[in-house]
């Protein structure tokens, strides 16, 4: 689990079989085993070498994510290691599992942000997207400032932190990035959905003092 602040930044390439990563600027606290989001995707670290670490990927997270293509150019990546305990909710909940890709529309730079809108390749996403919601691109945590196309295109504002410390400031129109979507919302989903297709009766599923007090609580 992941919360979207990102705390370094990599140079992604091959090494065989293995993707490998050279950790590019602040220290970066990880064991081998544990879990790291590198773009967004959540991976395994599997070896560890001063500043680079690898990780094993499928070829099913190579075909659906930008990580096939960054890694054949030593494209740059966000890093975030999983979330501990007691460690600041400073985003939003991420999993780590990215939901699809995204087009990079159009970036405007204004006085004190940047402006980024951004495209879901597969419609069906649209519906996740809400104004003043929370969205995943490439591992960071950001806000949706407006949408339009019922949400297939969305607007992103980046604060100067977040663009000189991520590879935001890499992305031009055209480019591809990782999209994961609240994963509230698609709770929330499956419940409504869940309720209206099993035509739950939702008063004899609810939490009172006698249910409590019955189940030793």
């Amino acid at each position: 689990m992941f919360t979207g602040i990102v705390q370094s930044i990599g140079k992604l390439k091959k090494q065989n079989n293995l993707l490998a990563i050279d950790v590019i600027d602040n220290y970066f606290d990880m064991q081998i085993g544990d879990s790291v989001a590198v773009d967004g995707i959540c991976l395994t670290i599997k070896e560890i070498f001063k500043n680079k670490f690898t990780v094993d990927v499928s070829e099913e997270t190579l075909k659906k994510t930008t990580l096939g293509t960054k890694s054949s150019q030593n494209n740059i990546v966000n890093l975030e290691p999983a979330l501990r305990i007691s460690d600041r909710l400073g985003g939003h909940i991420v999993s780590g599992h990215v939901d699809g890709l995204g087009i990079v529309q159009n970036i405007e730079k204004l006085e004190k942000s940047w402006l980024m809108s951004i495209k879901w390749k597969d419609y069906s996403f649209s519906k996740y997207v809400v104004k003043k919601g929370s969205i995943c691109v490439n591992g960071i945590s950001l806000t949706i400032a407006d949408f339009e196309e019922e949400g297939q295109i969305f607007t992103i504002a980046v604060i100067p932190h977040t663009w000189h410390n991520t590879n935001l400031k890499n992305l031009s129109p055209g480019d591809n990035v990782n999209l994961e979507a609240d994963a509230l919302i698609k709770y929330v989903e499956k419940l409504l959905l869940f309720s209206k297709s099993n035509k739950v009766n939702l008063s004899k599923n609810q939490i009172c003092y006698d249910w409590l007090k019955e189940n030793g609580w």
